[in-house]
């Protein structure tokens, strides 16, 4: 197996300020092209930090890849750092050079400075990237590292810039460097299930995959997907195997089983509106529209997705969708009662063949002993049935919102395949 290491620079990285997408991309790319990621390093804009880190990574990968500090600021020291650490001088690429002077005299109609001129500077024993969207050129240095040639690729910390570098010039260079092996991987998500229950579930399963094959749990948001790994040198006979076991464990967890794609839930449900011709509503309350804003991110939403009603207030559940007021003084707002109401109301405002209505308290006040933070009523209907159900989440007032919308559009699922098969 071919390994690598992905090291990202920037002082804004490791306080917060700026999210790390760059690593991410650059695992999802070389995981596509048969290379494994050993290790992934953020550090800091601090030339002792780097060149630590890339003495620590060259002894467990033969593909180091960088991003960031290659900018015309004081701040931005990858590439004299680099210099240093390859022994080699600072010269101007005379294609890097044209490159950035277009870019700043014709494209921004700006004055061309020095300080311009010395993004087009690179150290005379690399090989240069020519930036095709961006004026920072790309590195790439060789060592000999116990026996072994390791490629270093520097490369530029604006994503767009990276992402150019990394699939124009970055993996044909490693697949020419390197042969590898074929890397599968087949992702389904399950629902209404706890990730324990599952693994007692998938014991003799998982007992039985062979050597080069493993199964990851990845919970979120009252989901679960489950990642099967193969690696194999031929891809054609990886793929069959993996199938095969892919299919088997959809067997062990048919129960759970949302989507045999890695996919949202909603994005699953959205399917089976458009499949069924069906349309869908959401009558909000504790939510405040994120179920809405869930289904209306999926694009062609308008074709099973006519509208919502934010009933936050007792009033707004009386006025906009006919909740009886003495329903709600003889149970509360967060009440079984009360979303029946709330589904069947958005059912007759919208005349739409299903809907999820809920109430619940978020947090982090507003409970009570007898309905605590994190009870919701959740209820999903159709002309022909309503379903009911109450949940209690246990996190903070984010999260919550999160599950509840989850919980709901499950509950949708289920309610669609139920009417529909």
């Amino acid at each position: 197996m071919i390994y690598a290491s992905i090291i990202t620079i920037g002082d804004e990285l490791l306080i917060g300020q700026v999210i790390d997408t760059n690593s991410a991309y650059l695992a999802q790319q070389l995981n596509k092209a048969g290379f494994i990621v050993q290790c992934r390093v953020a550090v800091g804009d601090n030339a002792a930090a780097i060149k630590a880190a890339l003495d620590t990574e060259k002894l467990r990968s033969q593909i180091i890849l960088i991003t960031g500090g290659l900018g015309p600021t004081a701040d931005d020291i990858t590439k004299p750092m680099l210099c240093d650490y390859f022994g080699g001088k600072l010269i101007v690429n005379s294609e890097a050079y044209d490159n950035v002077k277009n870019i700043i005299t014709h494209i921004l109609k700006r004055p061309f400075t020095e300080r311009n001129q010395k993004q087009a500077e690179v150290p005379d024993v690399c090989t240069v990237l020519q930036n095709k969207r961006g004026t920072a050129p790309g590195m790439v240095f060789t060592q000999l590292v116990n026996n072994h040639h390791t490629i270093f690729v520097s490369m530029p910390g604006v994503p767009y810039e990276m992402m150019g570098m990394m699939e124009l010039d970055v993996i044909p260079l490693l697949k020419a460097q390197f042969t590898t092996q074929s890397i599968a991987h087949r992702t389904l998500v399950l629902a209404g299930v706890g990730e324990s229950t599952i693994a007692d579930l998938l014991t003799t399963y998982e007992a039985q995959l062979p050597a080069n094959t493993t199964l990851a749990y990845l919970p979120s948001y009252g989901m679960l997907r489950l990642r099967l790994t193969a690696t194999h040198p031929s891809e054609a006979e990886n793929n069959i195997q993996i199938d095969q076991l892919f299919y088997t464990l959809q067997q062990h967890v048919q129960p759970y089983l949302v989507s045999i794609t890695d996919e949202p839930l909603q994005n699953t449900v959205a399917q089976l509106l458009q499949k069924n011709n069906k349309t869908i509503s959401t009558a909000e309350s504790c939510t405040g529209g994120y179920i809405a804003h869930l289904f209306t991110s999926i694009e062609g939403a308008s074709s099973f997705f006519e509208g919502s009603i934010i009933s936050y207030s007792n009033h707004a559940k009386q006025s906009l969708l006919q909740v009886a007021n003495q329903t709600l003084i003889d149970n509360g707002a967060v009440s079984q009662a009360v979303v029946i109401q709330m589904a069947k109301g958005a059912l007759l405002q919208f005349n739409t063949s299903y809907t999820i209505a809920v109430s619940g308290i978020m947090g982090p006040g507003g409970g009570t002993p007898n309905k605590p933070i994190g009870t919701v009523w959740i209820c999903v209907g159709s002309p022909k049935s309503l379903v009911a159900e109450q949940f209690h989440f246990r996190f903070d007032r984010a999260l919550n919102i999160k599950l509840t919308a989850a919980a709901g559009i499950n509950m949708l699922r289920k309610l669609i395949l139920a009417e529909n098969i």
